[in-house]
Order: C-alpha cells, then sequence, then structure tokens
C-alpha cells in the first residue's frame, strides 16, 4: 500500500471522524481484474470522503484510472477510461440496505474488523469493467454474414419416401 494511503479502513470511525482519502493505487494490487487486463502497469487513483448523510455513515468520491483491456471480439488491446462516481451507503446487514436512501449503494460492514481499502476500490473497478469487453466498432465487423436460405428446400425424408415405393 502507498505509504500515504491506509492499507486498513473502519468505514463508520472514518465516517464519524470525516476522512478523506486521496490518492494511487497500483493496478497490480488488484488481483481480482488482472485477468482482465493486458497491461499490469499504471496505477489508479482515488478520492474517497467519509462523511455523514442523516444517520447514515457514507463514502463518496472519485475512482479515476485507463485500464489497459484486451478486445474480446479482434483480441487487440483496449483502453477503457475509468471515471466512476463512488456513493456508497454502509449498513450492517442486507436488510438495512433495503432502508438506504436511493443516492446510495449498500456497502455491507458488520464493524469490528475493519476493510482492506483495496477491496472497496477494486469492487468498484469490477463493477466498470464490461463483462465481454470490446472496441465499439469490433461488433459489426465480426458479425457473420446472415445463410441466404434457398427457395427450394428438399423434404428430408424424401428419401424415405423412395424407399417406400420401391418395395
Amino acid at each position: 500500500m502507498p505509504p500515504h494511503l491506509p492499507e486498513f479502513v473502519d468505514p463508520l470511525e472514518f465516517a464519524d471522524k470525516r476522512r478523506r482519502l486521496v490518492g494511487e493505487l497500483p493496478l497490480a494490487m488488484f488481483d481480482r481484474i488482472q485477468e482482465f487486463l493486458s497491461e499490469k502497469r499504471g496505477s489508479v487513483r482515488i478520492e474517497l470522503e467519509f462523511g455523514k448523510d442523516g444517520r447514515w455513515s457514507v463514502v463518496t468520491g472519485r475512482v479515476e484510472g485507463d485500464l489497459a483491456l484486451q478486445c474480446q471480439l479482434c483480441m487487440e488491446p483496449l483502453n477503457l477510461q475509468v471515471q466512476l462516481k463512488v456513493s456508497l451507503g454502509v449498513v450492517g446487514s442486507l436488510d438495512e440496505a433495503d432502508r438506504l436512501p436511493g443516492a446510495y449503494e449498500p456497502l455491507v460492514f458488520g464493524g469490528g474488523v475493519p476493510m482492506r481499502l483495496l477491496d472497496l476500490v477494486q469492487d468498484e473497478l469490477v463493477l466498470a469493467i464490461p463483462p465481454i469487453p470490446q472496441h465499439s466498432d469490433c461488433g459489426s465487423a465480426v458479425r457473420a454474414e446472415p445463410r441466404q436460405e434457398s427457395k427450394h428446400r428438399e423434404n428430408p425424408f424424401a428419401v424415405l419416401a423412395q424407399l417406400k415405393n420401391n418395395d
């Protein structure tokens, strides 16, 4: 972890103290997105603010970076510019998540054991990567040509009919 960013965060405690985290995390540290990356160099910039919105502890901010992916159609490099707005409400359970204001996505945190900052940021990145990364113009170039149906289709049972007539 870079020296000025903590490895672990307690979202509830950080929200009470209104902490702000700004820095960069190397892409090489994000183990769950490594399989999607064609280039592991570079970093992700984060700016996270922990605070309160009424009775809710919240995490807001941005996650930005350039991810070098591989197009799954042409297999060429694909640069994905990630500019994510983070808007999380800290909840203790899924039932509590149902009561969270609509502006926030739930961040389930049971308290007690701090969570890794890397995991919090990585969850946002995982959601930003498309299920099938591809260039915008690859879909039309690779699409198969529709088959031309012939006007005269042979009956698949015609051979059986001929066998019956031969008897």
